[in-house]
């Protein structure tokens, strides 16, 4: 065990911030006239446990390799999925161990689903707990993207390798200055969502909520309706322009910032993110257009918000759109798979994979046309050789066979066809709301079965961290290397 003292040294700075940062919502319970234990508990538990991580972990050899970075990434997600849920479970909610559980992981992931049901009524701190959650899920999973999968070489994620100098000896000397620099932007778009929303209409309450959840495309609203709630043109296109942000590859900020002034109009992820989004509220225009044979009985506004929501996994409704008709649902369904750039806080399988795999199969169609012809992949001016399209395309049919067990082993748990397909998609992908009368925008996750939540914790953590990082540890020559 000694050989891992770093990952649990590291386990222990990170449940230490954790405790920390309960504090704030009780600052939140004074404001509100909401005192009780819960967060001063979990706050005491978080740091106690912390602390005892970190001193029996001193000695560590501050170097961190590639096994020790796999066994890191899933216990950290997983520990802050634990001890977020302490809040949840303290609270006057009087939530189970399986709802606290649950509501905990679909924030630290980002996903968006609840078992609260009456948003509206719930404690302040609860509510900011929530959101703080997405947001501190949201930079961890950018810093973890950039930093640390191109050198596990999840997925393909090895493309966007800061340097090409860059050794699994090296991860935590070569990550902090990075790091700081996404924070500082990462902080920087929070803010200024927070001003936006502030300046058209919410509360600073719900204008410091909605900016972390919207940044961090989880989707997690104080209100039942979520931004329906406030029924607002100019809320909605804020939120839609930060949404999108968030959506963008971070290191293209950082770039940007160094001087590189058309970063924005020249990366291929952006541009084909921003086609896919036309295109899709293109086609469910022209749909619901040819539905209802009445172009004014079509909410332009609607299809505008629901299309940047879904696809970008940020789960935020303004309209009920599982009554537009069945097409529009097993689009939606599509959409909640691609996902949106690699480097920001959505998930899904990636606009990159989706672009990689097409010249793929492109490639393929050439070779049977000119058999003798020499064909070379290119992505973003980077040759694609065998092993890096091996990942991509393993990643895919991965994520694919994982999407179709959650969905049978939900079945299994008692829910419906579409119910459980949906929610196997929603949590996978991250999204948050399901389709269906129980889990869909109305609905929420608080009435199905406790092994159903158990399933879909398992599935937001699997999404989250790109499938490979948390399947690797399951295979013992991994742990022999």
């Amino acid at each position: 065990m000694s050989n891992y003292k770093t990952v649990f040294f590291t386990l222990g700075i990170l449940q230490i911030i954790l405790g920390i940062s309960m504090i704030i919502p009780i600052f939140a319970q004074i404001a509100y006239s909401e005192i009780d234990s819960s967060f001063i508990s979990a706050s005491i538990i978080s740091i106690v446990f912390g602390v005892l991580f970190f001193l029996s972990n001193l000695n560590h050899n501050r170097k961190l390799n590639l096994q020790q970075a796999f066994l890191l990434t899933a216990l950290s997600w997983t520990s802050i999925a634990i001890f977020g849920s302490l809040p949840f479970i303290f609270s006057s909610l009087e939530l189970t161990v399986t709802d606290a559980f649950f509501e905990s992981m679909s924030g630290i992931t980002t996903t968006g689903s609840t078992i609260i049901s009456n948003l509206e009524i719930s404690p302040k701190s609860i509510l900011l707990w929530r959101a703080m959650l997405q947001w501190l899920g949201g930079i961890g999973i950018i810093v973890m993207a950039i930093t640390l999968m191109p050198i596990m070489n999840v997925g393909g994620m090895q493309l966007f390798k800061i340097s090409s100098n860059d050794s699994s000896e090296k991860i935590l000397p070569k990550s902090k200055e990075i790091a700081l620099r996404l924070i500082y932007v990462y902080l920087g778009l929070t803010t200024l969502c927070t001003i936006t929303y502030k300046s058209f209409g919410m509360n600073f309450f719900d204008s410091v909520t909605h900016s972390m959840t919207t940044i961090a495309t989880g989707g997690f609203s104080n209100y039942n309706e979520s931004i329906g709630y406030f029924d607002s043109v100019s809320i909605e296109i804020s939120s839609m322009i930060f949404i999108i942000l968030g959506s963008l590859p971070f290191i293209a900020y950082i770039k940007f910032l160094n001087g590189n002034k058309k970063i924005f109009f020249s990366d291929v992820q952006i541009i084909s993110f921003l086609k896919i989004i036309l295109i899709s509220i293109i086609i469910l225009f022209i749909y619901l257009i040819i539905e209802n044979k009445d172009i004014s009985q079509v909410n332009v506004r609607a299809i505008f918000f629901n299309v940047i929501s879904i696809l970008t996994g940020t789960g935020y409704v303004t309209g009920e759109f599982d009554g537009w008709g069945s097409f529009p649902l097993i689009f939606f369904l599509v959409l909640m798979f691609i996902g949106g750039c690699a480097g920001s806080t959505t998930c899904g399988i990636k606009i990159f994979r989706i672009q990689i795999l097409y010249l793929f199969i492109v490639n393929q169609l050439k070779k049977i046309i000119y058999p003798k012809g020499i064909f070379i992949i290119k992505y973003d001016k980077n040759n694609v050789d065998d092993k890096f399209m091996a990942s991509i395309i393993s990643f895919i049919f991965l994520y694919l066979v994982i999407f179709f067990l959650l969905s049978a082993f939900l079945s299994l748990s008692g829910l419906d066809f579409i119910t459980a397909i949906s929610a196997a998609a929603t949590s996978i992908s991250n999204v948050g709301p399901g389709l269906g009368a129980s889990i869909g925008p109305s609905g929420n996750f608080s009435n199905l079965p406790e092994i159903s939540k158990w399933i879909l914790s398992l599935g937001m953590i699997l999404g989250r961290l790109e499938l490979f990082a948390i399947l690797v540890l399951f295979l013992p020559s991994f742990w022999r290397n």
